[in-house]
């Protein structure tokens, strides 16, 4: 207001201090916008040296209509507010129709863009550089705690009641091979399960109630898991053994035993418990707000501590369905191989998974863009040292402070990268300035406005397509995958589905309320890269490397040309593998 204040004093009313404001320069502080001087001098607030700021020139309101009919349209702009542009004809967020800029005098009739002097340019830091395509990723860094692998802990029981005569493993974190004795055990149970198989064995006969008989009392010791040699060793001697000598159901360590010799064993009681620890889990806490970025299959490593000169690479195999409630974060498996065994289950291990979250994105360093509210500007460096504020649609965040623009800049434009807080400054000072230096209801933006709203009107449907896509969160329209089992997802932008691949379409409240959710499974595969040819319709784990499976979407078939879908034209439709 009180830059207002000063202008209206300041400004004349006749014609010929209108042409002497075209002409001389206004200077300011670069501190304290608000304080402007027709001459040189020092900033009365911080007795900083005033810098100059020069007026854009005004062109003639009525350009010749040839000349106008050759120029071509570099994009479209906001008369209203600076910095808000459309490469097609457009609306502007306050509704009014955008105006065309010419590629051979966009730069000088854009009140928006400021010129600065290459000394006062060099003063205030002003630092650029070109824009760039690149791969969009994002690491994520989180603590995890090495695990057993549940998949692979075997407990020891008995199915018949006993009495532990000797222990072939008596400690515990012992290592032991399937097939490796534990203990000998004497059973009353066993013992005449033994005499009942040699006797049906003696009888010789070989009718039907005979060999009934035999194939009883030896599937009677198999259910009391008494292995096929074990059995052939007592048909050898002919005598039942006083003792049965059991074995270790796979290859383990031993983390927890509760056998004793001379107990007294009871029917189901744990006496061991064996973890295999050549695959193991890595437990980490995600915050909700990474979730989006994290894929089953995902590359993730691990590094120790105790081993800072090494890195563990493993795979993302699950992510848990709930969320913590105090500290906001989600539970993530992931599984490792173990030679060696040097990831070893309690140990803290710092854990990371990248993700690409676009091949080939135009990226825009945090440093060059100006936050204001739901804005963002980043400043365009022009020739002639002059400088244009855009208005930018930002992406994801990737890594090194990197953002993804999806409108508002080009690939291999210049922008401002330091210093654009003082150009923010100057421009909404020279804005102001130029719109009191201005006469009220200027022919020029009427003129342009007009013409700009009969193009408007002869636009195509392709362009009108275009201009809903940009300003589909005004006009209340939603993405979403045109495949019926993901109907139930919205998105506020465009681009591709993350679960099938599908292009996301634009659609209408209405059209909305028509569709059915639904989903699909195709199978479950191994999700280390060199076993994709595992293929299982029940989770599980893969057969070549103990793996969890994953589970994969049915992929959509592609739409012959001529079919309709209900929300969009079969043309947009395209999958990607």
């Amino acid at each position: 207001m009180l830059a207002i204040l000063i202008l209206t004093g300041c400004g004349g009313s006749n014609s010929s201090d209108k042409s002497s404001a075209k002409s001389d320069p206004v200077y300011t502080c670069g501190m304290h916008p608000q304080v402007i001087r027709n001459k040189p001098g020092l900033c009365p607030i911080c007795e900083m040296k005033l810098t100059p700021v020069h007026k854009a020139g005004n062109h003639s309101a009525n350009p010749d209509a040839n000349s106008t009919a050759t120029r071509k349209i570099k994009y479209y702009k906001s008369s209203m507010n600076a910095g808000e542009t459309s490469p097609t004809p457009a609306k502007d967020s306050m509704g009014m129709e955008m105006v065309p800029v010419y590629e051979e005098t966009g730069t000088s009739n854009d009140s928006s863009i400021i010129a600065i002097d290459p000394a006062t340019t060099q003063m205030m830091g002003v630092r650029t550089e070109i824009l760039h395509r690149g791969a969009l990723r994002r690491t994520l860094r989180a603590v995890g705690t090495i695990d057993y692998n549940e998949m692979a802990m075997a407990d020891v029981t008995t199915k018949f009641k006993g009495w532990i005569e000797k222990l072939d493993v008596n400690a515990t974190g012992q290592l032991v091979m399937k097939g490796d004795p534990l203990f000998e055990i004497y059973s009353p149970d066993l013992y005449s399960a033994q005499r009942e198989y040699l006797l049906a064995r003696s009888q010789g006969t070989n009718n039907e109630s005979g060999l009934g008989l035999r194939a009883s009392a030896r599937t009677k010791l198999k259910f009391y898991d008494i292995s096929d040699g074990q059995i052939t060793e007592i048909e050898q001697t002919g005598e039942p053994r006083k003792t049965l000598t059991i074995h270790a159901p796979q290859d383990g360590f031993v983390t927890e035993k509760m056998a004793v010799q001379g107990q007294m064993v009871e029917p189901g009681m744990k006496l061991y418990r064996l973890a295999d620890i050549g695959l193991v889990w890595v437990q980490a806490q995600i915050y909700e707000q990474d979730l989006a970025y994290l894929k089953l299959g995902q590359e993730a490593t691990v590094t120790l501590d105790y081993l800072p000169d090494r890195e563990f690479r493993g795979r993302v195999t699950y992510i848990y369905p709930n969320v913590d409630e105090k500290t906001r974060t989600a539970r993530v498996r992931m599984e490792f191989h173990n030679p060696g065994y040097f990831l070893k289950p309690g140990m803290f291990a710092t854990a990371q998974v990248k993700s690409e979250l676009e091949p080939s994105a135009l990226l825009v360093p945090g440093m060059a863009i100006l936050r204001s509210g739901e804005k963002n500007t980043v400043f365009v460096a022009l020739d002639g040292g002059k400088f244009e504020p855009r208005f930018v649609t930002l992406g994801p965040q990737g890594e090194d402070d990197m953002y993804e623009v999806l409108s508002g800049l080009k690939e291999g434009e210049r922008i401002v990268t330091s210093g654009q807080f003082m150009l923010d400054s100057e421009s909404q000072l020279r804005e102001a300035i130029q719109k009191m230096s201005k006469p009220a209801g200027g022919s020029q933006s009427s003129l342009v406005t007009s013409a700009s709203a009969r193009n408007n009107q002869q636009t195509t449907n392709g362009t009108a397509a275009a201009t809903l896509s940009m300003k589909g969160h005004e006009t209340g329209v939603k993405y979403i995958c045109p495949m019926p089992e993901h109907v139930s997802i919205e998105y506020e932008h465009s681009g591709k589905c993350p679960i099938c691949g599908m292009t996301l379409v634009p659609v209408t409240a209405a059209t909305l309320k028509k569709l059915q959710p639904g989903g699909k499974l195709q199978y479950y595969t191994c999700p280390m890269p060199e076993h994709s040819d595992v293929k299982s319709e029940k989770p599980g784990n893969c057969a070549k490397c103990g793996m969890t499976l994953i589970p994969v979407m049915l992929a959509p078939p592609l739409q012959p040309p001529g079919t309709n879908s209900p929300a969009i034209s079969p043309a947009t439709h395209s999958h990607v593998q």
